[in-house]
């Protein structure tokens, strides 16, 4: 099989539509089919099980994903590493941000990238909820995240910032007659519910209760921010955020109070200790050097 084909049949078997692979890879469904169809003629067996309506892997196909999934992503990391040498880059450090605000971060980036030009940073996004596997798993070297965090393969470095409170409510919620609120004051309504864990660590961006002891319910279960913010324009629940939501992320259908009685949360940069290496050193000391970022208006 070659490398194309190989993509085909991946982003296929991720897919299980034909279309949308076909627009993932920007070829025709044509080209998806007729190389499927290769691939099954060169195997003797079909890989996917398919009708008018459903596309799924066979079981012959379920094991060549299993055993090509491994091959190809480190086929594509040979591949930009060598990319990578040919530029004169020797390392990359990938940063996942959980916060939203990694323009006004940029003043570590542009330090790290003066310091160290014979190194790539490359900044990703990724969801809460899968936030520390996605740094165990090693898909990320680097995580930015709220805290506290206590996990004992874990290691938390310098704070990056702390952000105010505020209470992402709809437009037409009940609550914008006010000009502000209070945790007490929220607590009259849900909440998002996660299966994020530890359960310490969500707990302290969205608490289950109050100062006075208050129960703050939750509500439908949530993945990321998006679809925080989704619920909580339809008015089935309000969200608790750090305040540069209220500049990055702007919509319509959502206002951002101020909450009076929350301090503010701290970022900060998280890796594991089994991980760590010069690189993830030198971001770690830009971040020292520069100091926490002054509280944005």
């Amino acid at each position: 099989m070659e490398l194309r084909d190989i993509e085909i049949f991946l982003t296929l078997a991720e897919e299980l539509h034909f279309g949308r692979t076909a627009a993932r890879l920007h070829v025709s469904p044509a080209r998806i089919s007729q190389a499927i169809q290769k691939q099954e003629r060169q195997i003797g067996a079909p890989l996917f099980e398919r009708n008018s309506h459903t596309v799924r892997l066979s079981p012959v196909g379920q094991q060549l994903r299993d055993d090509l999934r491994p091959l190809y992503a480190g086929l594509k990391d040979s591949m930009e590493r060598a990319q990578l040498v040919g530029q004169g880059i020797t390392g990359v450090l990938r940063v996942g941000m959980l916060p939203a605000n990694a323009y006004d971060l940029r003043p570590y980036w542009d330090a790290f990238r003066l310091r160290h030009p014979q190194w790539k940073l490359r900044i990703q996004k990724i969801q809460f909820s899968d936030a520390f596997a996605t740094l165990r798993r090693g898909d990320i070297d680097v995580l930015i995240a709220w805290l506290p965090i206590d996990e004992p393969d874990l290691i938390v470095g310098p704070v990056l910032f702390a952000d105010p409170r505020v209470l992402a409510v709809s437009t037409g919620h009940e609550l914008t007659r006010r000009t502000s609120v209070s945790l007490e004051i929220a607590a009259d309504f849900q909440h998002p519910q996660s299966d994020t864990r530890p359960d310490y660590w969500y707990n302290a961006a969205i608490p289950r209760e109050t100062r006075r002891g208050r129960t703050i319910e939750r509500g439908p279960l949530v993945q990321d921010t998006e679809g925080a913010i989704t619920l909580a324009s339809m008015a089935e629940i309000v969200v608790l955020f750090p305040a540069h939501m209220t500049r990055y992320w702007i919509r319509p259908d959502i206002t951002y109070l101020p909450v009076t009685d929350m301090g503010p949360l701290p970022y900060a940069l998280v890796w594991r200790s089994e991980t760590e290496n010069e690189l993830i050193r030198a971001l770690a000391e830009v971040a020292r050097d520069l100091g926490p970022l002054a509280q944005q208006s």
